[in-house]
Protein backbone atom coordinates (compact mmCIF):
# COMPACT_ATOMS: atom_id res chain seq x y z
CA UNK A 1 0.00 0.00 0.00
CA UNK A 2 0.91 3.37 -0.02
CA UNK A 3 1.67 4.00 3.73
CA UNK A 4 3.96 0.77 3.42
CA UNK A 5 5.75 2.61 1.00
CA UNK A 6 6.22 5.85 3.05
CA UNK A 7 7.65 3.81 5.86
CA UNK A 8 11.16 3.77 5.91
CA UNK A 9 13.42 2.59 8.40
CA UNK A 10 16.14 4.58 9.81
CA UNK A 11 19.37 4.26 12.07
CA UNK A 12 20.35 7.23 14.04
CA UNK A 13 21.77 7.86 17.48
CA UNK A 14 19.81 9.44 19.44
CA UNK A 15 18.85 11.82 23.36
CA UNK A 16 15.94 10.93 25.13
CA UNK A 17 14.54 13.53 26.83
CA UNK A 18 11.37 12.61 28.03
CA UNK A 19 9.43 9.02 28.56
CA UNK A 20 5.89 8.40 29.48
CA UNK A 21 3.78 5.82 30.48
CA UNK A 22 1.30 4.72 27.14
CA UNK A 23 0.50 1.48 28.65
CA UNK A 24 0.42 -1.30 30.87
CA UNK A 25 3.78 -2.46 29.32
CA UNK A 26 4.81 0.56 26.66
CA UNK A 27 5.92 3.93 27.19
CA UNK A 28 6.43 7.10 24.49
CA UNK A 29 9.89 8.47 24.26
CA UNK A 30 10.57 11.84 23.04
CA UNK A 31 13.84 11.60 21.51
CA UNK A 32 16.19 14.25 19.71
CA UNK A 33 18.03 12.46 17.06
CA UNK A 34 20.65 12.85 14.54
CA UNK A 35 19.11 12.40 11.82
CA UNK A 36 15.41 13.58 12.01
CA UNK A 37 15.62 15.93 15.20
CA UNK A 38 12.80 15.82 17.62
CA UNK A 39 10.68 12.77 17.56
CA UNK A 40 8.36 10.28 19.20
CA UNK A 41 8.17 6.90 19.77
CA UNK A 42 6.44 4.00 21.29
CA UNK A 43 8.91 1.61 22.89
CA UNK A 44 6.59 -1.58 23.09
CA UNK A 45 6.77 -3.93 25.87
CA UNK A 46 9.50 -2.35 27.18
CA UNK A 47 7.77 -2.95 31.06
CA UNK A 48 7.41 -6.48 30.64
CA UNK A 49 9.08 -9.21 32.42
CA UNK A 50 10.59 -10.37 29.17
CA UNK A 51 11.09 -7.09 27.55
CA UNK A 52 13.82 -6.93 24.67
CA UNK A 53 14.86 -3.88 25.75
CA UNK A 54 15.96 -3.11 29.07
CA UNK A 55 14.71 -0.38 30.85
CA UNK A 56 17.64 0.94 32.09
CA UNK A 57 18.63 2.01 28.42
CA UNK A 58 15.34 4.44 28.13
CA UNK A 59 16.14 6.63 30.84
CA UNK A 60 15.38 10.29 30.37
CA UNK A 61 19.58 11.48 29.55
CA UNK A 62 19.96 8.20 27.53
CA UNK A 63 22.52 8.02 24.84
CA UNK A 64 21.35 5.58 22.01
CA UNK A 65 21.97 3.82 18.55
CA UNK A 66 18.60 3.36 17.54
CA UNK A 67 16.80 1.73 14.36
CA UNK A 68 13.45 3.20 13.97
CA UNK A 69 10.10 3.26 11.67
CA UNK A 70 9.86 6.43 9.98
CA UNK A 71 7.08 8.33 8.27
CA UNK A 72 7.85 12.52 7.98
CA UNK A 73 4.16 13.07 8.18
CA UNK A 74 3.47 11.32 11.22
CA UNK A 75 4.47 12.11 14.88
CA UNK A 76 4.27 9.23 16.27
CA UNK A 77 6.36 5.72 15.02
CA UNK A 78 8.11 2.83 16.25
CA UNK A 79 11.31 1.64 17.63
CA UNK A 80 12.60 -1.31 16.42
CA UNK A 81 15.72 -1.53 18.08
CA UNK A 82 17.99 0.32 20.48
CA UNK A 83 21.47 0.11 22.43
CA UNK A 84 23.64 2.68 24.42
CA UNK A 85 25.63 5.06 21.97
CA UNK A 86 27.77 5.68 25.51
CA UNK A 87 27.34 3.86 28.43
CA UNK A 88 27.70 5.97 31.73
CA UNK A 89 30.00 5.74 34.35
CA UNK A 90 29.01 8.25 36.88
CA UNK A 91 26.70 10.11 35.45
CA UNK A 92 23.38 8.69 37.16
CA UNK A 93 25.38 7.17 40.06
CA UNK A 94 26.49 10.88 41.44
CA UNK A 95 24.20 13.07 42.59
CA UNK A 96 25.71 16.24 41.35
CA UNK A 97 26.04 14.79 37.88
CA UNK A 98 22.29 13.47 37.56
CA UNK A 99 20.86 16.71 38.92
CA UNK A 100 22.79 18.86 36.22
CA UNK A 101 21.89 16.27 33.64
CA UNK A 102 18.14 16.80 34.46
CA UNK A 103 18.53 20.26 34.35
CA UNK A 104 20.04 19.81 30.70
CA UNK A 105 17.67 17.49 29.70
CA UNK A 106 14.57 19.92 30.79
CA UNK A 107 15.90 22.91 29.02
CA UNK A 108 16.46 20.47 25.97
CA UNK A 109 13.01 19.28 26.25
CA UNK A 110 11.97 22.71 26.98
CA UNK A 111 13.67 24.95 23.61
CA UNK A 112 13.98 22.34 20.79
CA UNK A 113 10.69 21.39 18.97
CA UNK A 114 12.07 21.33 15.63
CA UNK A 115 11.73 17.53 13.74
CA UNK A 116 14.36 17.55 11.09
CA UNK A 117 18.26 17.48 11.20
CA UNK A 118 20.36 19.87 12.82
CA UNK A 119 23.58 17.58 13.12
CA UNK A 120 25.92 20.76 14.93
CA UNK A 121 23.12 20.71 17.06
CA UNK A 122 22.76 16.88 18.18
CA UNK A 123 26.86 17.03 18.37
CA UNK A 124 26.94 19.97 20.78
CA UNK A 125 23.75 17.83 23.07
CA UNK A 126 25.64 14.39 22.62
CA UNK A 127 29.17 16.16 23.91
CA UNK A 128 27.68 17.33 26.43
CA UNK A 129 26.21 14.76 28.11
CA UNK A 130 29.18 12.99 27.67
CA UNK A 131 31.52 15.65 29.32
CA UNK A 132 29.06 15.39 31.97
CA UNK A 133 29.76 12.15 32.94
CA UNK A 134 33.60 11.84 32.15
CA UNK A 135 34.99 15.12 33.46
CA UNK A 136 37.24 14.49 36.44
CA UNK A 137 36.58 18.47 37.57
CA UNK A 138 33.80 20.20 39.63
CA UNK A 139 30.07 19.85 37.08
CA UNK A 140 28.73 23.08 39.69
CA UNK A 141 29.57 25.60 36.19
CA UNK A 142 28.26 23.26 33.50
CA UNK A 143 24.67 24.23 33.19
CA UNK A 144 25.94 27.65 32.96
CA UNK A 145 28.01 27.33 30.35
CA UNK A 146 25.50 24.50 28.76
CA UNK A 147 22.69 26.95 29.10
CA UNK A 148 25.38 29.78 27.51
CA UNK A 149 26.49 27.20 24.27
CA UNK A 150 23.20 26.26 23.80
CA UNK A 151 21.92 29.69 23.47
CA UNK A 152 23.83 29.99 19.83
CA UNK A 153 22.19 27.29 18.71
CA UNK A 154 18.64 28.74 19.50
CA UNK A 155 19.78 31.81 17.51
CA UNK A 156 20.25 34.34 20.61
CA UNK A 157 24.07 33.79 21.38
CA UNK A 158 25.21 37.02 23.71
CA UNK A 159 26.84 39.77 21.36
CA UNK A 160 29.21 42.19 21.70
CA UNK A 161 32.77 41.89 23.78
CA UNK A 162 32.40 42.70 27.44
CA UNK A 163 35.55 45.99 28.01
CA UNK A 164 36.02 48.63 30.60
CA UNK A 165 33.53 50.86 28.51
CA UNK A 166 31.08 47.81 27.98
CA UNK A 167 30.54 46.41 31.75
CA UNK A 168 27.34 45.22 31.94
CA UNK A 169 25.00 42.77 29.83
CA UNK A 170 21.56 43.91 28.35
CA UNK A 171 19.45 40.40 29.04
CA UNK A 172 17.00 42.11 26.66
CA UNK A 173 19.02 43.23 23.59
CA UNK A 174 21.45 40.41 24.32
CA UNK A 175 24.73 42.21 24.31
CA UNK A 176 27.27 44.48 26.39
CA UNK A 177 26.41 47.89 26.98
CA UNK A 178 27.95 50.48 28.79
CA UNK A 179 25.07 50.82 31.19
CA UNK A 180 22.63 48.70 33.03
CA UNK A 181 19.70 50.82 33.87
CA UNK A 182 17.65 51.33 30.60
CA UNK A 183 15.31 48.68 32.52
CA UNK A 184 15.48 45.62 34.81
CA UNK A 185 16.69 42.87 32.74
CA UNK A 186 20.81 43.47 32.94
CA UNK A 187 23.62 41.51 34.48
CA UNK A 188 25.50 43.14 37.62
CA UNK A 189 29.31 43.83 36.67
CA UNK A 190 29.92 40.78 38.60
CA UNK A 191 27.70 38.42 36.82
CA UNK A 192 28.70 40.00 33.47
CA UNK A 193 32.19 39.03 34.17
CA UNK A 194 31.46 35.64 34.60
CA UNK A 195 29.05 35.31 31.76
CA UNK A 196 31.84 36.85 29.39
CA UNK A 197 34.25 33.70 30.82
CA UNK A 198 31.62 31.30 29.87
CA UNK A 199 31.56 32.89 26.26
CA UNK A 200 35.34 32.59 25.63
CA UNK A 201 36.17 28.96 27.93
CA UNK A 202 35.31 25.82 26.43
CA UNK A 203 32.66 23.97 28.37
CA UNK A 204 35.61 21.46 29.27
CA UNK A 205 37.26 24.45 31.16
CA UNK A 206 33.90 26.00 32.68
CA UNK A 207 35.36 24.73 36.19
CA UNK A 208 38.12 27.01 36.02
CA UNK A 209 35.86 30.36 36.23
CA UNK A 210 35.41 31.08 40.13
CA UNK A 211 31.92 31.52 40.79
CA UNK A 212 30.44 32.04 44.28
CA UNK A 213 27.66 30.11 45.24
CA UNK A 214 25.32 33.11 45.67
CA UNK A 215 26.63 34.19 42.15
CA UNK A 216 25.75 30.86 40.90
CA UNK A 217 21.88 30.69 41.41
CA UNK A 218 21.66 34.33 40.56
CA UNK A 219 23.07 33.65 37.05
CA UNK A 220 20.64 30.52 36.58
CA UNK A 221 17.86 32.91 37.51
CA UNK A 222 18.66 35.32 35.25
CA UNK A 223 20.20 33.10 32.06
CA UNK A 224 16.27 31.48 32.73
CA UNK A 225 15.33 34.71 32.33
CA UNK A 226 17.25 35.53 29.08
CA UNK A 227 15.78 32.64 27.53
CA UNK A 228 12.12 34.08 28.95
CA UNK A 229 12.98 37.07 27.16
CA UNK A 230 14.16 35.10 23.75
CA UNK A 231 11.97 31.97 23.65
CA UNK A 232 8.28 32.70 22.65
CA UNK A 233 6.19 31.06 25.11
CA UNK A 234 9.08 29.48 26.75
CA UNK A 235 7.99 27.17 30.08
CA UNK A 236 8.64 27.08 33.35
CA UNK A 237 11.74 25.46 34.70
CA UNK A 238 11.75 23.09 37.65
CA UNK A 239 14.72 21.29 37.61
CA UNK A 240 17.08 24.12 38.90
CA UNK A 241 15.83 24.33 42.30
CA UNK A 242 17.59 20.83 42.89
CA UNK A 243 20.93 22.44 41.78
CA UNK A 244 20.42 24.98 44.36
CA UNK A 245 20.18 22.70 46.87
CA UNK A 246 23.24 20.82 45.53
CA UNK A 247 25.71 23.53 44.79
CA UNK A 248 24.22 25.73 47.94
CA UNK A 249 23.13 29.17 47.98
CA UNK A 250 25.06 30.84 50.69
CA UNK A 251 28.01 32.97 49.73
CA UNK A 252 30.50 30.04 49.72
CA UNK A 253 32.01 29.07 46.75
Amino acid sequence: TTNQLLTMIIKTKGIIIRTKKYSESSIIADIYTEEKGLRSYIVSGVRAKKSKFPPGLLQVMSLVDMVAYHRDEKSLTRIKEVRAAHVYQRLPFETARRSVGIFMAEITRKTIKESEENKELFAFLFDSFVLLDETEHSVANLHLSFMVNLSSYLGFMPGGERTADTPFFDLKEGNFVPYGFEHTYFLPEDLSAILNKLLLFPPERAHEIPVSRGQRKLLVGHLLDYYGLHIENFPKINSHGILEEIFGSGDGA
